[in-house]
């Protein structure tokens, strides 16, 4: 029976070698599946970076883009209002009467293009007077009219939808 002591104690000591082992291996392969995981992750980030990054330059060119179609669009727009206004200077032997008629078409034309382009002026004499949308440079007293209202316009405001490009200039009755 001492003989066989031995033999187990032997036996026992393979088994938790073997045991040592396996959880070795078993370490190896959760650090080597971790490792893997943490590879993926970074290549999923560093795409995802690069994929931001060129997004980015993608709007910024996009956005300054818009910014030059729309001046190509106002200039092809305002392109025939200025050829009609150098044929006008160019026929100088043309009666008052007929340039008058001439340069009336051209701003005819000229509102009709700002009209199709969503700009539009603003300010009449008789108008509440707006401190948003005009701008005051005079006043008057004058019982015969109401207070606050618009008498003479100087310069007329300019709105591109809601937005004031530039506010009207006016005399107001206070």
């Amino acid at each position: 029976m001492s003989e066989k002591k031995p033999v187990q104690n032997e036996e026992i000591k393979d088994e938790n070698i073997d045991i040592e082992e396996e959880s070795k291996v078993e370490e190896l392969s959760e650090n080597d599946k971790l490792m893997k995981d943490y590879a993926d992750l970074s290549d999923k980030y560093m795409r995802t970076l690069a994929e931001y990054d060129n997004f980015r330059k993608r709007s910024q060119k996009e956005k300054d883009n818009i910014a030059v179609d729309a001046r190509a669009l106002l200039l092809t727009k305002l392109l025939p209002v200025f050829d009609n206004l150098g044929r006008c200077l160019a026929n100088s032997d043309t009666d008052a009467e007929t340039l008058r008629k001439g340069i009336e078409m051209t701003v005819t034309q000229l509102n009709e293009i700002l009209k199709a382009l969503g700009v539009e002026s603003y300010g009449e004499p008789g108008d509440e007077f707006d401190p948003n949308i005009h701008n005051a440079v005079m006043h008057t007293e004058d019982e015969s009219k109401p207070e606050n209202s618009v008498t003479d316009v100087f310069e007329k405001g300019w709105k591109l939808g809601d937005r004031v490009i530039r506010p009207a200039t006016v005399k107001v009755v206070n």
